[in-house]
């Protein structure tokens, strides 16, 4: 429901039912949408959009969709939005869950079946974003966890599922430009390269939400920041260099964004951290194989602190490097080496010396899970014991369709302290892992908390300058 008043002809509104990010569009002739509000190319906020001729433009890349229907009217978006009921009564838009009902669309010129290279070989592209081919998945699948450190990874890459170099680099490519491979590059541990960093729950006044939001995301050290269905409705990660002061810069960024409440949540200790999205197995059925084939990156890789030598500005300077997206070239560690003043062996060298100190914990693709399929991504947290967390930690981070384990610190308005990061195909799949997970560890007091909006996702440069935006530095500590 929705005031008409807060809707004028000619504008757009987002608002939210039951969790779920709806476009409320009134046109300059009279008529109310709604609309599922996320692109389905690259998500762009369709609120945002420019509206003409009975169709709203995504402001990110053109992707038109039809008001009334939800269908997708030309590329990059192959794929319709939800389309919902409204109707008004009074001064109330009256807005429904249940879907528009569809004909079936007529082809519209850009969402008409084309044809896109991929090296050698032509692939139809149609409105629907195509499915994935078993060397698609399987490329994935190396790229996530075998990614080969060698002068020509493309050509190895291409030995290990079947398939010739050059046909690894035009999939690699196009799956960049269906925005499924985010990056690919070195992953290296936050809190051994010295920088400090924390979850952080916050309170907005749901007026001021998106306001605010857009300040915490301008934080340079802020790499994931999202709205979420929860009386804390802001959740992000902020990380500091090392020397840097992180409650500082937290009570900055929460006076400059004027949250009411604030709850600093940092790892109390890591069970498990690595995603890998399998690509062609059904998620709800890897519990069955847990202990097999899942490799689980504890906090404890690496040597201990006492053995581990101290960083120099040579490590820093291939951090630098390496944790750029690697281009698909040929032999894209050439002109690493050549900005470094040193040769590819040396590079090869130094990561595998990085992992066995445990500063570098792989060198992999990161997907963007959306794109990649796993279109329900729920942070499960649970009540546990303290006299039990060590033990059920373990047996949740145990979960293949576990990304992330952590045990955090609690509050009076907030008692969970184990959080587990859930990846799944849809929300009855996530449901299903979690409610597997709390009858294993016989745990019944959970919640899981779903992204209804992503306001920033990007991953942490490390060693590079910061330039805080002024309304941060002129945010005041509270005493």
């Amino acid at each position: 429901m929705a005031d008409l008043s807060a809707v004028p002809r000619g504008r757009s509104k987002l608002v939210y039912i039951e969790g779920e990010a709806v476009a409320l569009f009134h046109t300059d002739e009279g008529q109310i949408y709604a609309l599922e509000n996320r692109c389905t190319h690259a998500r762009g906020n369709l609120c945002e959009g420019t509206v003409h001729d009975g169709a709203v433009t995504c402001p990110l890349h053109d992707a038109r969709f039809d008001l009334a229907t939800g269908e997708v009217l030309s590329l990059p978006a192959r794929r319709s939005v939800a389309a919902y009921q409204v109707k008004v009564e009074g001064d109330q838009i009256l807005i429904s869950r249940a879907p528009v009902e569809r004909a079936e669309p007529a082809r519209s010129q850009g969402a008409s079946k084309s044809r896109q290279s991929r090296g050698d070989d032509d692939v139809d592209i149609d409105d629907e974003l195509p499915d994935l081919d078993a060397l698609d998945k399987a490329l994935l699948n190396e790229l996530q966890w075998n990614f080969p450190l060698s002068e020509t990874p493309w050509a190895a890459l291409a030995g290990a599922i079947g398939t010739t170099e050059q046909d690894v680099m035009a999939r690699v490519e196009q799956l960049r430009r269906e925005g499924i491979i985010r990056q690919v590059s070195a992953i290296f541990d936050t809190r051994k390269l010295g920088y400090k960093s924390s979850l952080v729950a916050v309170r907005v006044p749901e007026e001021r939400i998106e306001e605010a939001a857009a300040i915490i995301s301008s934080h340079p050290g802020v790499s994931h920041n999202y709205r979420r269905a929860h009386h804390f409705n802001i959740w992000f990660t902020l990380a500091v260099p090392p020397g840097a002061d992180l409650d500082e810069h937290l009570a900055r960024l929460a006076a400059a964004a004027q949250v009411e409440k604030i709850r600093k949540l940092p790892t109390l200790k890591l069970y498990k951290i690595g995603v890998k999205l399998d690509m062609n197995k059904d998620e709800t059925a890897l519990h069955k194989e847990r202990g097999k084939e899942e490799k689980i990156i504890s906090g404890e890789h690496g040597l201990p602190a006492a053995q581990r030598r101290a960083l120099t500005e040579r490590d820093r300077a291939f951090i630098r490097e390496l944790q750029e997206d690697l281009p698909t070239i040929k032999r894209p560690f050439n002109p690493i080496a050549a900005r470094l003043g040193v040769s590819t062996a040396d590079i090869f060298a130094w990561m595998n010396e990085m992992a066995e100190l445990g500063y570098m914990r792989r060198f992999a693709a990161i997907l963007r899970h959306q794109r990649a399929g796993f279109t329900a991504n729920g942070m499960a947290v649970f009540k546990v014991p303290e006299s039990r967390i060590d033990e059920v930690g373990p047996i949740v981070a145990g979960f293949p369709q576990v990304s992330h384990c952590y045990r955090r610190p609690v509050y009076e308005d907030w008692p969970y302290n184990l959080f587990g990061m859930i990846h799944a195909r849809s929300v009855e799949n996530c449901e299903q892992i979690a409610a597997d997970i709390a009858k294993e560890i016989g745990i019944d007091d959970y919640i899981i908390l779903y992204s209804t909006e992503e306001f920033k996702k990007t991953r942490v440069r490390y060693f590079v300058d910061w330039e805080l935006p002024e309304a941060v530095r002129a945010g005041a500590p509270s005493a």
